[in-house]
């Protein structure tokens, strides 16, 4: 190595050594998220009041299917923070079985909770109802979105924009299994367009986060 690389070369590589704590596997670190999601599943509908026609809900109609849907986010959080880690890009296909598997879930449940419980936007109330719901959820997911940022920019992602696409994917799933239990308005119009919207928009966000967060790391290293 010595005859092939300049001395002072060596020198420097050398001088910038620094320890750094090795990368937890991506599961472990998606399950220090675990508690945070479950926690905004439980905090949201109790901080903007429970829906009015709550008390129709079976159990496993309300608090079951909010928590699968944090149980899927996490999963979906968690691809992402294998995606981040360089050499283990996700393939084709299992990136387009967890986009799918995540809205194959939101629509599922949509359907499933206007079947059991049907009701409806007031007349007139439409914009308003949508807006408040894609707001407030967007606002709710966002705290997650923010932990799985710092938690995938520590891997050095190759390919920020798709990682934080898809933890904003599962923090908008996260997201909605609280939003769901505050909207009383179970319409799939209503619900795929708001709260769907909603999801959508946390995904756009965290793939903007990532790639903006990847592209000042590059510009600073450059400067060094």
């Amino acid at each position: 190595m010595s005859d092939r690389v300049p001395a002072a070369l060596l020198e420097a590589v050398r001088a910038d050594f620094r320890p750094v704590r090795p990368l937890a596997a991506p599961w472990r670190r998606t399950m220090m998220l675990a508690p945070a999601g479950f926690l905004f599943a439980v905090l949201s509908p109790l901080f903007w009041g429970l829906r009015q026609n709550f008390s129709a809900l079976t159990p496993s109609l309300s608090w079951g299917l909010s928590f699968l849907q944090v149980v899927i986010g996490l999963v979906v959080v968690g691809a992402a923070l294998h995606e981040a880690v360089p050499g283990r890009t996700l393939s084709g296909r299992a990136l387009a079985a967890i986009v799918g598997g995540a809205i194959a879930l939101e629509v599922a449940v949509t359907l499933y909770t206007a079947l059991m419980v049907p009701t409806v936007v007031p007349p007139g109330a439409w914009i308003r109802f949508a807006w408040e719901c894609w707001f407030m959820a967007g606002l709710s997911g966002a705290p997650v979105l923010a932990a799985a940022a710092w938690l995938a920019a520590r891997a050095l992602p190759a390919r920020p924009w798709l990682a934080g696409g898809i933890y904003g994917l599962g923090a908008g799933l996260i997201a909605d299994s609280g939003t769901r239990l505050f909207c009383w308005v179970s319409e799939p119009a209503h619900v795929l367009v708001a709260h769907g919207g909603s999801i959508l928009a946390l995904a756009a966000l965290g793939a903007l986060t990532a790639a903006a967060v990847e592209g000042v790391r590059g510009r600073t290293l450059w400067r060094r």
